[in-house]
């Protein structure tokens, strides 16, 4: 099969079937990183030791389950199925845009408990005290940011280095939400993981912020860009939901709740309040902007 046929089976099966609900593999890969961080993680050890804990960590969850895929994509048995099964498992566009529908609805509706506990599945921030511009605000920031992460990010990679380099990424990105914050547990322990998913993500991020912006209000979603993504918290981050709340003219962020405590993020985007029917525009956004990577992959493919 080529590189596009793959992709677009891939784009098809997650379509078609969304995430496994029972037995993904990526709820194994979750286990085995507690697993390794239980044995690995010490408290009372210096910061130096954490952080090497932590890099030994990453390179026994990660690498082996990146190496197995290469090796069995060796095997002539297993070379024209195993790319699109591969893609498929490491990409989200199905589920993402589910949890999105899923609570709009309940703002349609006008049911904000529902909204709340269902925003609470997609984001980190606490949800009890959101109000529907907040709900509104959180769902289309997680449709943006989590569309570089779970969909253009491991596409990217796909066609960049292979079904090993998607899993490598995916593993990475998982890695990351897990081991990434910059608390007292993991703040050295899971610098590791999050230095790597900057490194992996840095291009691919910026590709679909460039992608988002010619997609949308272009003007506005490059000046966003340039001017607001360094004070966001993220470096990838930053440049995605910047220009994607300029493409949408949209104003997004501002203060939210994290464990209990009030954390004055700055807002961004335009001076325009979000509607209900701007979280089925950030889906729409994230739809074309997949369309247009496959026709770019896909000229490409035809041309190499």
């Amino acid at each position: 099969m080529t590189l596009t046929s793959n992709v677009i089976l891939a784009i098809l099966l997650d379509h078609w079937l969304g995430e496994p609900r029972k037995h993904h593999p990526l709820i194994a890969f979750g286990k085995l990183a507690d697993y390794m961080e239980r044995r690995l993680r010490r408290p009372e050890q210096s910061p130096r030791r954490q952080q090497i804990a932590g890099l030994l960590a990453f390179c026994l969850t990660v690498m082996p389950l990146t190496a197995l895929l290469f090796l069995l994509m060796q095997l002539p048995m297993l070379d024209s199925i195993l790319p699109a099964l591969a893609l498929y498992f490491c990409i989200a566009a199905n589920s993402l845009k589910r949890h999105a529908e899923t609570i709009l609805h309940h703002l349609q509706q006008q049911n904000p408990p529902a909204a709340r506990q269902a925003v609470g599945y997609i984001v980190s921030r606490e949800t009890d005290r959101m109000g529907e511009e907040d709900i509104r605000k959180a769902t289309i920031e997680s449709v943006l940011e989590n569309g570089a992460d779970a969909v253009f990010a491991p596409l990217f990679w796909f066609v960049a280095a292979g079904p090993a380099g998607a899993l490598l990424y995916r593993l990475t990105n998982t890695l990351d939400a897990m081991w990434g914050y910059k608390n007292s547990r993991y703040l050295y322990f899971g610098r590791a993981a999050a230095r790597c998913d900057d490194a992996l993500n840095w291009l691919p991020a910026r590709l679909t912020a460039f992608s988002y912006a010619l997609l949308g209000h272009a003007r506005l979603a490059l000046d966003c860009w340039r001017r607001q993504a360094e004070h966001l918290d993220s470096p990838n981050a930053g440049p995605v939901m910047c220009a994607g709340a300029g493409a949408l003219d949209l104003r997004l962020g501002g203060p939210a709740y994290y464990h209990g405590r009030l954390k004055n993020k700055i807002h961004f985007g335009t001076d325009k309040a979000t509607h209900n029917h701007d979280i089925d525009r950030a889906n729409r956004l994230i739809d074309k902007t997949l369309f247009c990577w496959l026709l770019i992959i896909a000229i490409g493919d035809s041309l190499a």
